[in-house]
């Protein structure tokens, strides 16, 4: 067997190859403005892919890996239609997808064999990893290459003067006068006027360093490097220091940085101003009801632009979905012959609805694996809803989500339940039946297969309401039996008169019969139970009727027993209902981990599931049971001769245990429910949850909808009938037979009637229901948890329900008018969804800003993802929390009315420095802007301010002095306050124009000297570009700029002050 280390060794010896075969290059089929064969290689050095010509060795096209988003296989069908190209082999052909924008470019390519193709799929997705998980020294590397190579003409590794001077200009550095660069050639030792890779690095370390020494290392002492690291020892503190030296001698087990490398760690990503562990999903908090967490939702998901002449594209979904969205929509239109989705009766361009269903179906789950919610904009006709419907469940298949989860619960569910699952949502409508008292159409004993037992087995049976409930498997104690376990239990004990058991009748459905201790000798009395007008009673005498078993035990261990000259109290119950042999029994484990245990229980999405496994300890146990979604753990121990649960219960063995918490509630509302076998977990999705008042009572497993079944009727399973019922929509089926044969046609033919009337009735209903409504019940039959309400109160709600209301009906904060409405709207959230979309005047699909509608608990606040503006901006910031997962649970005091809101903040900011700014196409002149948002009162200059402009410097500027003073803002709202870093340069008309930005969530900020790495305008990283900032935060709202000096100006850390050479 290959070990652990082995199989690493083979992977990256497998890695190894596959990069080594993409550096030698590979000629393919390439599809551009026309398709060409070339030579498509990866140049490691600079982290690019070079189209190449094979004649002559020209390279045609430079791909940066950095900017690859995807790399994905048979996505080149359209351009072989293009091209009029016949298909061999759909698996030699791929598309890498790549750009800093929404809509990303592509360029498709065809190999010559699958297993090139595979190469070439596998070793881009490596490589692509590889660069998001660079070092910045690395990055910085590979950058100076990608510089150098763009205008080495003769490709001789090596840069002179001449080229030097027209690529400084492209790196955003104006040169200065005079012999600047010519001096610098001599102090890096350059020959011939000549740059070499590594003399090229050392002028690059000399150009970023000398404009921004002045930060200087004032700053600097052992403490606050401590701070700044964030290491746990100094092992990891020179592991990091190491990384950052350029030269390889000083790489030594006490490392140390000059000036320079330290201010590159400054500068770096590293040292990020963001708290990374906010960027983590956390499991735990992923166990709420879908309402209590913000959810990113998309509004006009189609478009790439504005909503009356832009093209509408799949890879606009494809887009927002590996981007974390999770709620799309989808505007459907009648098509020629199938529906199509575009923003009806406008020029936007259409596209085939099942397109882009197959388009979420394949990269749904991508990014994230919690649930997708397809909003549906509904403008079909019956006949392409129907098509819809079918397409949807055709793509879907059990991703869809159907039926509810839980039928009987009054949340939503978590996301944790609904992971891989597609909610719809859309309008959904029902005629309503006229109540009807529950009829029983037939009742008795069945014998149902079990085909993990491969066997039959006895379960109590009734059809009522067109369904078909079940009992539990039938184990049945015998009047013997139950005399001996009560004599074993009372012999040698002095037995107390009254103790007792109750066990089933044997002939009878609902008939118990009580044993009972009395006098050293042993009683049976029948428990007589029948129902009246669907209520049942319990009874020993007509004259004293109880609702349940437990009600009628409870009352007689109260008062005294008064029959057949009986004259005692109930006493020392005997919990045997379903008596189950020691070696039947599924729950224990003999050999079961805490954590596996957790495993079992986290993959039954019922609360009550439950297990009992053996500890290390001798006659130690654990009870593991799964409450409110999270697994508790009560310890268990045998104390002589009984068990003892949590220091409070005792029972004579771990089935009693197990029985009497069956019946009795265990933690909170929670019975043990679901006893959890390897098998139940496969099986689990088979049994369905059924309401309180089911015709079996607590005794019922299960229950089988027949109206949506298929019946047969035949020999099967070594019986010369069975019947066997298939559920239409999942597949599922149940087959049973009767202990009498002639008994199983009279079940047969009810099923058979109930059927046959429910599809006659079924279409009459379908009829109307859809001439009323416009909705087809395909369609609507879709809908569990998503029901589209047009109503815009939030009063009188049910929690299946999703008020859809536009940005400017939201209340904003400050007007005393809405006050209540926004209360009101807080406390619907805290039950139901809310979606926000934009109202109908941004026809150019400009965003809203979505803080009011968060603040107010809103869920779905759907924004133009193709419109890169600051509130797009704040809600890719939003939802970078959580591992991106798209879901962000809300605040404490969001969700429970009783919490308060946290102390409020005050947050002091200095921008100190730049790197790397972005070059349009000249030498920038950069300002910044620091804002805080939302503004929640006051004046704009209390929540923004900008520093000086620094004049033909994108490379390195640096802004100090009196003139950029440091700058203090009150938080009032930690848990939604944003803080924004806006790069701006001025243009010809002295008018502002984005260059980068980074916004951050107030909650994930990391105080001292940090870098903020700068993301463009739709919030895709930008190489290398980053701020220096200083931050410090309080709380409360006293300023805290006047003790400005946050450090000492004395170093006590080993590193060098000289200048890099």
């Amino acid at each position: 067997m290959v070990g652990g280390s082995e199989r690493h060794e083979l992977i990256e010896d497998e890695r190894r190859r596959v990069s080594e075969h993409l550096q030698m290059g590979t000629e393919m089929m390439v599809y551009q403005q026309r398709a060409e064969r070339l030579t498509v290689q990866v140049i490691m050095e600079s982290m690019q892919v070079a189209l190449i010509r094979s004649d002559d060795s020209r390279i045609v096209r430079l791909l940066d890996i950095f900017e690859f988003k995807e790399v994905r296989q048979w996505e080149t069908c359209k351009d072989f239609q293009r091209f009029n190209e016949k298909l061999q082999d759909s698996k030699t052909c791929f598309t890498i997808f790549y750009g800093s924008e929404f809509i990303l470019k592509s360029l498709s390519l065809k190999a010559d064999s699958v297993e090139d193709a595979e190469k070439w799929l596998t070793g881009l997705e490596l490589l692509r990893q590889e660069t998001l998980a660079a070092h910045t020294p690395e990055i910085i590397e590979s950058w100076l290459r990608k510089q150098m190579y763009s205008v080495d003409q003769s490709k001789k590794n090596s840069i002179t003067l001449k080229e030097l001077k027209s690529l400084l200009p492209q790196m955003n550095f104006a040169v200065p006068g005079g012999r600047f660069l010519e001096d610098r050639f001599v102090d890096v030792e350059a020959k011939d006027y000549s740059l070499d890779i590594q003399q090229f690095h050392k002028f690059y370390n000399f150009l970023i360093f000398e404009n921004q020494k002045m930060v200087s290392v004032q700053f600097i002492s052992f403490h606050y490097l401590l701070m700044l690291f964030e290491a746990k020892n100094l092992n990891q503190i020179q592991e990091l220091m190491t990384i950052f030296i350029d030269d390889t001698m000083r790489k030594t087990n006490y490392p140390v940085l000059t000036v320079g490398e330290f201010l590159s760690f400054l500068f770096s990503k590293e040292n990020s101003i963001w708290n990374e562990k906010f960027s983590e999903i956390c499991p735990l908090d992923m166990n709420n009801p879908l309402s209590h967490y913000w959810i990113n939702s998309s509004h006009n998901t189609y478009l790439t632009g504005d909503q009356l002449r832009s093209d509408s594209s799949t890879e606009a979904y494809v887009r927002c979905l590996r981007l974390g969205c999770r709620c799309i929509e989808l505007d459907c239109w009648n098509g020629p012959e199938e529906p199509v989705i575009y923003h009806g009766r406008t020029m936007t361009s259409k596209i085939k609805f099942k397109d882009v269903v197959k388009a979420i179906n394949d990269h749904a789950f991508a990014t994230s694996e919690y649930p997708v919610v397809l909003s549906i904009e509904e403008h079909c006709d019956i006949k392409q809803q129907k098509m819809m419907a079918q397409m949807l469940r055709d793509a879907f298949q059990d991703k869809l989500l159907t039926e509810p989860l839980e039928p009987e619960a009054d949340d939503l569910p978590s996301p944790n339940q609904l992971k891989g699952k597609i909610i719809i949502k859309v309008g959904k409508k029902q005629i309503r039946k006229a109540k009807e008292n529950r009829v029983v159409e037939k009742e008795g004993e069945l014998c149902i297969w079990d085909p993990i037992d491969k066997r039959f087995y006895r379960h109590d049976c009734v059809i009522s309401d067109n369904k078909l409930y079940y009992s539990e498997e039938k184990s049945f104690l015998c009047r013997i039996t139950a005399e001996k376990l009560l004599h074993d239990f009372c012999k040698g004990r002095d037995g107390k008169d009254g103790t007792f058991l109750v066990r089933e009748s044997k002939a009878f459905i609902r008939n118990y019969s009580i044993s009972l201790w009395t006098s050293g000798r042993i009683q049976h009395y029948k428990i007589f139970c029948s129902s009246e007008n669907g209520q049942w009673s319990f009874y020993l005498t007509i004259k004293q009727r109880f609702p349940s078993m437990c009600a009628l035990i409870k009352y007689y261990t109260q008062n005294l027993i008064t029959y057949d000259r009986l004259n005692l109290r109930l006493n020392g119950f005997l919990p045997r209902l379903n008596f189950v042999p020691s070696h039947q029994i599924g729950w224990f484990y003999s050999n079961l981990s805490q954590a596996e245990a957790e495993d079992y229980l986290l993959r039954i999405p019922r609360d009550g599931a439950f297990l009992i496994r053996q500890r290390e300890e001798p006659n130690h146990f654990t009870l593991s049971i799964r409450v409110e979604g999270d697994v508790e753990h009560y310890l268990i121990y045998q104390n002589n001769s009984k068990y003892v649960l949590a220091d409070a219960y005792e029972f004579g063995n771990l089935e009693d245990l197990v029985s009497c918490f069956r019946d009795k509630v265990f933690y909170g509302k929670t019975k043990l429910r679901y006893p959890v076998t390897p098998q139940l977990v496969d099986r689990f999705c088979m049994v369905r949850e059924v309401a309180k008042d089911n015709p079996l009572g607590d005794q019922c497993k299960g229950v089988v909808d027949i109206s949506k079944c298929t019946v047969a009727c035949k020999a099967k399973h070594a019986r010369p009938l069975v019947v066997t019922l298939l559920n239409r929509e999942n597949l599922k089926l149940i087959e049973f037979t009767c202990e009498i044969v002639e008994q199983v046609d009279e079940w047969y033919q009810v099923l058979l009637n109930i059927i046959q009337n429910e599809q006659s009735l079924g279409k009459a209903r379908r009829a109307e229901m859809e001439s009323k409504t416009n909705i087809a019940v395909e369609m609507s039959d879709m809908v569990v948890y998503c029901q589209s309400i047009k109503k815009k109160t939030f009063e009188n709600y049910n929690y299946k329900e999703v008020r859809s209301i536009p940005d400017n009906m939201v209340p904003k904060e400050g007007n005393e008018s809405t006050v209540e409405k926004s209360d009101s709207i807080l406390e619907y959230n805290r039950k139901a969804l809310t979606r926000v979309y934009p109202c109908s005047g941004r026809v150019d699909s400009s965003n809203f800003d979505p803080c009011p509608s968060w603040r107010l608990g809103c869920q779905m606040v759907a924004l133009n993802f193709q419109t890169a503006d600051k509130f797009m901006q704040l809600n890719s910031a939003l939802f970078s929390l959580n591992g991106g997962t798209g879901y962000v649970l809300k605040p404490e005091w969001m969700r429970d009315p009783t919490k308060k809101k946290p102390a409020k903040q005050t947050i002091r900011i200095r921008v100190m420095a730049a790197r790397h700014l972005p070059s349009p196409d000249h030498i920038v002149s950069p300002f910044v802007q620091v804002e805080l948002w939302p503004y929640t009162g006051g004046q704009a200059d209390d929540y923004s301010f900008k520093t000086t402009l620094f004049k033909d410097n994108g490379l390195n500027p640096v802004w100090l002095g009196q003139m950029n003073p440091p700058k203090c803002f009150k938080v009032d709202e930690p848990d939604l306050a944003f803080l924004r870093f806006v790069v701006f340069e001025e243009d010809t008309f002295s008018d502002a124009k984005l260059l980068a930005q980074a916004t951050f969530p107030i909650r994930g900020i990391r105080q001292g000297y940090r870098s903020v790495p700068l993301k463009n305008r739709f919030s895709e990283n930008l190489e290398l570009s980053s701020l220096l900032v200083h931050v410090q935060q309080v709380e409360g709202s006293s300023c805290i700029c006047k003790n400005s000096r946050s450090h000492g100006k004395h170093s006590s850390f080993c590193m060098y002050t000289t200048v890099p050479q």
